[in-house]
């Protein structure tokens, strides 16, 4: 399981529609679009971007095996440290 907080950078805006979230990088012009769950993930980044917190709350409010949502988060948390929308809170 991935084990390091998770940090948005100053540069990184999100923008909420309905139930999805745009997330664009001002320096680099990436955007990176989040459906629901994404959406709720990011939130409870912004919150404590504890990755530990983030995985309990998930597996409380949705229905998916623990083995699915870790697998889940690692990719999401992978794909927005490679774009730069998020960086460990330990470097």
């Amino acid at each position: 399981m991935f084990n390091s907080h998770l940090l948005i950078p100053s540069h990184v805006q999100a923008q909420e529609v309905s139930d999805e979230t745009v997330l664009l990088d001002l320096e680099s012009e990436v955007s990176f679009g989040l459906d629901e769950i994404g959406t709720r993930v990011w939130q409870l980044i912004r919150e404590s971007g504890d990755p530990q917190a983030i995985f309990d709350t998930i597996l409380s409010e949705y229905e998916v095996s623990a083995e699915q949502l870790e697998s889940d988060l690692d990719a999401l948390y992978e794909k927005l440290l490679q774009a730069g929308l998020v960086v460990r809170g330990d470097e």
